[in-house]
């Protein structure tokens, strides 16, 4: 399965239907929440999604005839929403479910005859939209077969998210030299074993002066206890939004071109298992950790591996690469975060601290016995002990 998400170019006709259908969904998701939530204080058996939508046909329909103006499928997947969230609740893996509220997160469901054609997709009841980018068809000169969308809204960009039933047949560009070592730090985003750096683009600390501009402006156009606020407090808000997406979109952009390098130029890759969220809690380096998303890169390297059949390996959490000497493998206890140099007492090694981190998690691949899905089969060698300090 393979997924997209892409933005739709909507007139402001396409615009408003998108959000009729937004708020249908919305109002039959916090209704049926609100059915559930009065069986489970009355210690009743929680109504079933099917059980939901029979009441919500009988019950809630007559009395709002709007319902009627959008697709049935926009409520009918908001109450499995609701039968989802509350068999998560009572699983322990979530907390309880709560109630949604307009302009946040709005999404809703479609599904039927759906058509793609490049840059357009067809959809019910809206009919052809336009996309901002190009679908590109298959093997078979076929574009992709699509039962189902999700249309959702973020900094008032509508965007259109589905799979397919394909696996991306994307050519593999591998280096003569096989494996490299991915160092992950504040200073640089990444520092490869072959010597590449990619830059640290700190797109939060980068808009951190404008967004805290724009949520002042918009503070101060709040109004405590009004049933609706004004339209120049909404306006505010929607700047303040579009400055976290463009954040988003900046860091993403990054990682996105970063792990493609990664996953297409080398046939192994060695990361690190870092624990970031033990790491965010220096709050003098919390806010530059999650700056960098170091989280995303895992995860967008971890698909993109699968892709260009890249094996990826990851080192054990305590595994100290800044700490040994890439040279002759001698570990330096007394390495801090000041000291960006590496020095090595015993060899005489004198390199970047970073490179010599990389450099020594390529080590680790190549003296590792690596099985089909990237797992050792070997122990720990040398210095797999201690806390690695970090960037």
């Amino acid at each position: 399965m393979q997924s997209y998400k892409i933005r739709l170019d909507l007139n402001n006709k396409q615009a408003t239907f998108a959000k009729k259908h937004a708020g249908v969904a919305r109002h039959a998701y916090n209704w049926g929440l609100a059915q559930c939530k009065l069986a489970y204080d009355n210690k009743q058996k929680h109504p079933t999604a099917i059980d939901l939508h029979k009441r919500l046909v009988a019950e809630v329909k007559k009395v709002h005839a709007w319902y009627y103006e959008v697709s049935k499928c926009a409520p009918q997947e908001a109450l499995r929403n609701v039968e989802k969230a509350y068999k998560r609740f009572f699983q322990k893996k979530s907390a309880f479910p709560k109630f949604k509220k307009k302009g946040r997160q709005d999404s809703f469901y479609l599904d039927g005859v759906i058509e793609v054609r490049a840059n357009k997709i067809k959809l019910p009841h809206f009919g052809w939209l336009r996309l901002s980018e190009t679908i590109e068809k298959d093997k078979n000169d076929k574009y992709p077969v699509i039962k189902n969308v999700t249309i959702s809204c973020r900094a008032g960009h509508w965007f259109v998210s589905f799979k397919v039933d394909a696996t991306p047949s994307l050519p593999t560009k591998h280096t003569k030299k096989p494996a490299v070592g991915v160092d992950l730090g504040i200073k640089t985003l990444a520092t490869l074993s072959t010597g590449e750096v990619f830059p640290n683009l700190r797109p939060y600390k980068q808009y951190k002066r404008k967004l805290k501009l724009a949520q002042r402006k918009a503070s101060k156009k709040y109004k405590k206890g009004a049933k609706e606020q004004s339209k120049n407090y909404k306006k505010a808000q929607a700047r303040v939004a579009k400055l976290h997406y463009k954040i988003a979109c900046i860091r993403q952009d990054a990682l996105h071109k970063l792990t493609t390098h990664l996953a297409q130029n080398h046939r192994e890759v060695v990361i690190e298992d870092l624990n970031v969220q033990g790491m965010s809690k220096n709050h003098n380096l919390a806010s530059a950790i999650l700056d960098g998303g170091f989280y995303e890169f895992r995860r967008q390297l971890t698909y993109k591996c699968d892709w260009y059949k890249t094996t990826l390996t990851v080192a054990p959490r305590f595994y100290a690469s800044s700490k040994l000497c890439s040279g002759c493998g001698e570990k330096k206890q007394d390495l801090t975060l000041k000291d960006r140099v590496y020095h090595c007492e015993k060899c005489g090694l004198e390199t970047d601290r970073d490179l010599n981190a990389s450099l020594n998690l390529e080590k680790l691949a190549v003296s590792y016995t690596v099985s089909a899905c990237g797992a050792s089969r070997k122990p720990v060698p040398n210095g797999a002990g201690g806390q690695r300090n970090k960037k």
